[in-house]
């Protein structure tokens, strides 16, 4: 199998991952582990998975003018997208941040155009147009009350502003990406992600009641930290290997 058909099977692997996760993250939270503190375990574990495999790929080392790059991909991607998707998802519903997330390659297209050049077609442009409109109609009427999303307005727009740092994410890794290893990346990215979440995230990760937690719960979150955060997060690594970012953020629409 050719390498870009590998990539094609990443990316629809680690849409399929995220798909799953709006459910079984939702389940967890915020009644056994608060969204920050969440996502504190995420980075921790997935940092741990990812050095504890770096010695299958090769020794490098990270030029230091790719540090700054390096640690704003960290905060786009490991921080400030998953902190506010965890929150949103908190407030709002699972149907809502899956019809939500799919806002992601309406503003990576739109940020290639203005980043790196990449060309608009009309098509594109009109997709763009329908996407955003239905993005606002369900920010603005989404008014349902239910007890588990007690502001749903609020989680949307959450969503939202996941959907742009993940596709800034997606954007300025690629130029990495084409440099270094992804276990080389991820393993740097992730170790990044830890000091910049702590601050925020760190006070709710020591709330959580470890030894009570109900094995299931505990199934759930291994699913989030292995399967969300390390594979997802790998797979749409080696996708960019061999696709453009505007590529790989559409098969979001799997989810």
């Amino acid at each position: 199998m050719s390498k870009r058909n590998l990539a094609i099977l990443a990316a629809v692997g680690a849409a399929t991952i995220y798909g799953i996760n709006h459910t079984l993250a939702k389940g967890v939270m915020p009644m056994y582990i608060k969204p920050f503190g969440f996502i504190m375990l995420r980075v921790v574990g997935a940092t741990i998975l990812f050095w504890a495999i770096s010695f299958l790929g090769p020794r490098e080392k990270i030029d230091r003018e790719d540090w700054g790059r390096l640690l704003f991909c960290s905060f786009c991607g490991m921080a400030v997208n998953m902190l506010v998707f965890f929150k949103g998802l908190d407030l709002s519903t699972p149907i809502n941040s899956s019809v939500l997330v799919t806002t992601t390659p309406i503003i990576v297209v739109v940020l290639s155009a203005i980043l790196i050049r990449e060309k608009v077609s009309w098509r594109k442009a009109i997709g763009i147009g329908i996407g955003l409109v239905g993005a606002v109609v369900l920010i603005l009427y989404g008014q349902e009350i239910r007890q588990d999303a007690p502001n749903i307005p609020l989680g949307n727009s959450l969503f939202l502003v996941n959907a742009l740092f993940f596709a800034l994410y997606l954007i300025l890794v690629k130029k990495l990406v084409d440099k270094y290893h992804p276990f080389t990346l991820m393993k740097w990215l992730f170790l990044a992600g830890i000091f910049i979440n702590a601050p925020v995230a760190l006070g709710e990760f020591l709330e959580v009641e470890w030894t009570s937690l109900p094995v299931d719960v505990m199934a759930k979150m291994a699913f989030v930290v292995i399967g969300t955060t390390f594979c997802a997060y790998l797979f749409n690594l080696f996708a960019l290997t061999q696709l453009k970012a505007s590529t790989v953020s559409s098969f979001i629409y799997l989810q």
